[in-house]
């Protein structure tokens, strides 16, 4: 889930890393497998699904659209030293004649080629959300992804059915623009609590979805991706799946191996959700550990000292009291931002707790300047906080199927509210139902609208309800962090009870997935697995390189920075550490996180 709470999303901006292997054309094209060219970029034309021309500049996106969906993986290159492609797969798997769905694929090829007795094969990655983009996060960290893994693999991601590039894509809205009025037409700030008003609004959602449904909507769901994963390593050769899942991604995975056990050749979910929780839209276990992880930013704060976090106190308990007089400040007199760069908003309560909730997220990314913010905020100035978190405006475009192929909203609501229960009409029950979560958390005004926005969500038929047990083909390897903010780690070992031989390793850290903390120890276990398919031993406790969120991450390995070795970074992990720092560094809010600002 990716937060999915949102974020749903994650949808990110990171740079890509030198990897093992340097592709170029010359080196794609002696590759036995199908590699096919497309016209420059300035010769593409577009058909938009409601058959209209899109003329696609060189400066836009690759032109997906140009390429023929078939049921055969056909790869054309693509962002220099990528390959593309479009995987033809039934929208509808009760009728396999029927209308036709394009799953879009990147991959990073494998530094061997299929005939190669080196090769072994595609490792599929999803990012979470529900709605994240697989292609936009191998095209970004691929490089990294492939070195933790090692060179053999091909590692391939997918837009899920219903989402970004993959076609049909799920659609509320006649256009984006309607779309960013309609998420920001929200009563006072984003955090604002208006039950009735969500409740409404959820309704007249739910209302826009089925009107602009044309028989594609009850198709996007989650099993359904499952089996196009199948169809996917089917297409390669291949009759069993290698995946990592994230968050959302590990439903994605559960799901997977609950329907097709045999299937699994290797399977590593990071960042758990509970997936019966999950499917009954209750989203009720997500907050276990997120308190636990707001008392890591205290007390790292206080460890660290005022040099480096500039929030500091003497004690844990003061930071947190200073906090709450921030809060208390702002229910009474929320603070207008007008900054020279331009910036502005308004600063209130519900911001605050959003800001302070995403930052949970990648807490060696963020809490410093969290910190630095909230310093700034208790002084009368907002300006840094709204510059490190608030999305950039929204701006039109000449062009009006410049964002057809991007991640929306949309489709995370459509796999979140086909894959759950029917959630009640009733406004009583909403609040009722508010109540019960803010049992479970104080952070309930972060999260309650994703159970919210599936009421009033057009009637689909629910096929797949779990159990969520089987005696797979490979035993699971199951990741959680001791503080995950979204995916506490009793769901990661919940779920691994369901599944014959799994093994929970445990992540001392804060933050959500093992990624948002840097750990040579955790990344290292993931490639044994994934190379040779062994297990850490049942109880394995992985500590970041760094504890302290505030004290500095040592940079790339190279040789004029040999501070990595001061932290016990070996010289032969060299490569290995700056792709587990590549990653920490490349995941920022996505989807999930974006859902969360304009509110849902």
């Amino acid at each position: 889930m990716s937060a999915l709470a949102f974020k749903l999303l994650l949808i990110t901006t990171f740079p890509a890393a030198f990897l093992w292997v340097s592709w170029n054309t010359g080196v794609a094209s002696q590759d036995k497998r199908r590699i096919n060219g497309l016209p420059k970029y300035s010769e593409q034309v577009q058909k938009s699904d409601n058959g209209s021309s899109i003329d696609t500049a060189p400066d836009l996106d690759f032109p997906w659209l140009s390429i023929p969906p078939s049921v055969n993986l056909v790869w054309h290159l693509c962002y220099g030293a990528f390959q593309c492609a479009r995987l033809e797969v039934p929208l509808n798997y009760s009728e396999p004649r029927g209308r036709q769905a394009a799953i879009a694929l990147i991959r990073k090829p494998a530094l061997f080629s299929e005939g190669s007795r080196f090769y072994k094969g595609p490792v599929l990655i999803n990012p979470g959300g529900p709605g994240g983009s697989g292609v936009d996060v191998v095209l970004r960290l691929g490089n990294a992804i492939s070195t933790i893994l090692g060179p053999r693999f091909d590692i391939v991601g997918f837009d899920p059915r219903g989402i970004s590039r993959s076609t049909p894509r799920s659609n509320f809205f006649s256009s984006d623009l309607e779309r960013e009025l309609f998420y920001t037409q929200t009563p006072g700030s984003p955090g604002h609590e208006n039950v009735a008003y969500t409740w409404a609004r959820a309704q007249l959602l739910g209302g826009l979805a089925a009107r602009h449904d044309d028989g594609r909507l009850a198709h996007f769901n989650t099993a359904n991706t499952a089996t196009d994963m199948l169809m996917i390593a089917n297409a390669h050769g291949r009759k069993k799946l290698q995946y990592w899942g994230f968050s959302y991604g590990s439903v994605l995975g559960a799901t997977f191996a609950a329907m097709y056990p045999d299937n699994i050749e290797r399977m590593v979910i990071d960042g758990v959700m509970d997936s019966e929780d999950y499917y009954a839209t209750g989203w009720l276990t997500n907050l276990v550990d997120t308190e636990k992880s707001l008392d890591h930013f205290f007390e790292s704060c206080a460890e660290a000292g005022p040099s480096r976090c500039a929030f500091h106190a003497p004690e844990p308990s003061d930071i947190k009291k200073n906090l709450t007089s921030l809060y208390d400040r702002l229910r009474k007199e929320p603070l207008p931002v007008l900054t020279r760069s331009g910036t502005y908003g308004i600063v209130d309560y519900g911001v605050l707790r959003k800001y302070i909730f995403l930052s949970l997220y990648s807490p060696y990314n963020s809490f410093p300047f969290l910190a630095q913010g909230l310093k700034d905020l208790a002084a009368g100035d907002g300006g840094s906080l709204l510059s490190i978190f608030q999305p950039p405006p929204y701006k039109c475009s000449c062009n009006p199927h410049e964002r057809d192929l991007i991640a929306v909203l949309d489709g995370q609501t459509t796999l979140a509210c086909n894959d759950g229960d029917e959630v009640s009409s009733s406004l009583d029950d909403l609040k009722d139902y508010r109540q019960k979560l803010s049992n479970v958390s104080d952070w309930a005004d972060a999260w309650w609208q994703i159970h919210a926005s599936c009421i009033g969500w057009p009637k689909v038929e629910k096929r797949f309800r779990g159990p969520f047990v089987g005696n797979t083909s490979h035993p699971i390897l199951v990741v959680g962090n001791t503080a995950d903010p979204v995916t506490p780690l009793q769901s990661a070992k919940k779920m691994a009870e369901g599944f014959r031989g799994a093994v929970v390793l445990t992540q001392d850290s804060p933050g959500h997935c093992s990624i948002n903390a840097p750990s040579i120890c955790t990344q290292r276990y993931i490639r044994q697995y994934f190379q040779d398919g062994t297990l850490p031993t049942p109880g394995t406790v992985c500590e970041p390189v760094v504890k302290n969120p505030f004290y500095k991450v040592p940079g790339r390995f190279d040789a004029e920075d040999q501070t990595p070795l001061q932290l016990g970074v070996e010289p032969q992990d060299a490569e290995l550490w700056n792709a587990v720092l590549e990653m920490s560094e490349g995941l920022r809010p996505s989807l999930s996180e974006f859902h969360l600002l304009r509110g849902v």
